[in-house]
């Protein structure tokens, strides 16, 4: 089969574009690599099977080409992390809005002429806001914040995105599946843009403290991205799931405090840690969630979903990798 991978040189993206091309499959990746890296594809740049094309995803004509032809679509290309989105909030909503749009016209316009692509939009834990539920299921309320914080941002647009998607499943039958991830991780996650494990394996490696935001007692499910994509592979595959939301990820909280410890137990003992107040790490104005905890129960009953891989060995596998491209 053919698939186009939005964001394929992403962390994600690119795993998920190895995993076709190992089991044969042809893949077309649309990538900028303004966040996402050459390298995360290194593996599989002379494959024959993959078909790179670098530019934005906000050119109509380069999405219609890139659709040309495609088994199925996989809607990656987002913004990422938290410090992006708080420095950048007008291109958080342009990136995560207007390449949705056209990407939904094109598949839209093939649809109505009598071909049928299915389409798996990227989503994230962070449509559910600041919603004080202990654990979050896909039918849940919203919450966000004033949008004078621009945290905000990245929440609201992504989840405009899962109302354009399900205004098309609902006008016109067609076939997506929605993903919300909840703190994927795993090797060639950059820590550049926030994310918490990567920026931690790289402090302990190098010797510096390990920067704690606020207090530390956040609590966070992390899962591997090989469990993500295998989930994400399935879901396409199952009939069922079309026209549906589904939580991705673990189910298993620890505080971000706790995280440094195990880092510092596993990659280096004589690390320190230190905290850092939201103000020194962002901005004044930055709002964070205390908690952010999946209902898999969907998932489970729809593909029989279990993480397994240990947060210990997440944490190997993300210093293994740090080691072989340091």
């Amino acid at each position: 089969m053919r698939f186009l991978v939005t964001g394929g040189g992403g962390f994600i993206g690119s795993h998920l574009t190895e995993r076709f091309l190992s089991e044969g499959h042809e893949v077309v990746v649309i990538d900028d690599f303004s966040t996402g890296a050459r390298r995360n594809l290194e593996r599989v740049a002379s494959n024959p099977n993959l078909v790179l094309i670098q530019g934005d995803m906000g050119d109509a004509d380069r999405v219609r080409k890139a659709c040309l032809g495609v088994d199925a679509v996989y809607h990656l290309a987002a913004a990422v992390g938290v410090a992006l989105i708080a420095k950048q909030p007008t291109e958080t909503i342009h990136r995560n809005i207007y390449p949705t749009q056209l990407l939904l016209e094109e598949l839209r316009r093939q649809h109505q002429s009598g071909r049928e692509v299915p389409l798996f939009l990227a989503s994230t834990s962070e449509v559910y806001g600041k919603n004080p539920k202990p654990i979050w299921n896909e039918n849940d309320d919203l919450v966000f914040g004033a949008t004078t914080k621009p945290r905000w941002s990245y929440g609201a647009s992504k989840a405009i995105d899962e109302f354009l998607c399900l205004a098309c499943v609902r006008e016109l039958g067609m076939k997506i599946v929605i993903g919300r991830f909840f703190n994927v991780v795993g090797p060639r996650q950059s820590g550049a843009y926030g994310m918490v494990l990567p920026r931690f394996v790289a402090a302990a490696m190098q010797g510096r403290p390990l920067m704690v935001h606020d207090d530390g007692q956040q609590e966070r499910c992390f899962a591997h991205v090989a469990d993500v994509v295998s989930a994400v592979v399935r879901l396409m595959s199952t009939p069922e799931a079309f026209g549906k939301i589904y939580n991705i990820g673990s189910d298993k909280p620890i505080s971000i405090l706790e995280m440094a410890k195990r880092v510092v137990q596993i990659v280096n003992p004589d690390a320190s840690i230190e905290f850092q107040s939201y103000a020194q790490a962002y901005d004044e104005d930055f709002e964070d969630i205390r908690r952010r905890v999946p209902d898999l129960t969907r998932i489970r009953n729809a593909i029989g979903y279990e993480p397994t891989c240990a947060l210990d060995d997440i944490i190997r596998d993300v210093w293994k990798e740090m080691k072989r491209t340091s």
